[in-house]
C-alpha cells in the first residue's frame, strides 16, 4: 500500500476538490480514502500500487490546478 500526498495550488472551493478528487479516482480507481483539502492546498489517497508521478502531473495540470509537489511513502 502507498500513502500518496500531494500539493495543489489553485483550488478554491468544493467544487475545485470534487475536480481534484474526479482526476484521483479517474487514474486510479481502485484509489481509497481520496480527499482534497483547499484550505491545506493537499490531496490524498491511498493506492496498492505505487502512483506514476508523471500520471498524476499531467492529470491535475489538466484539470487547470498547479501540482507543486508529490510525496509517495510506503505503508506496512
Amino acid at each position: 500500500m502507498y500513502k500518496t500526498e500531494l500539493e495543489i495550488e489553485g483550488m478554491m472551493c468544493s467544487m475545485c476538490e470534487a475536480h481534484i478528487q474526479d482526476a484521483i479516482r479517474k487514474i486510479y480507481p481502485k484509489a481509497k480514502k481520496v480527499k482534497a483539502d483547499r484550505h491545506k492546498k493537499t490531496a490524498k489517497f491511498i493506492s496498492e500500487e505505487k502512483p506514476d508521478e508523471n500520471l498524476l502531473k499531467s492529470a491535475i495540470d489538466s484539470t487547470g490546478y498547479e501540482l507543486k509537489n508529490i510525496k509517495i511513502e510506503q505503508c506496512k
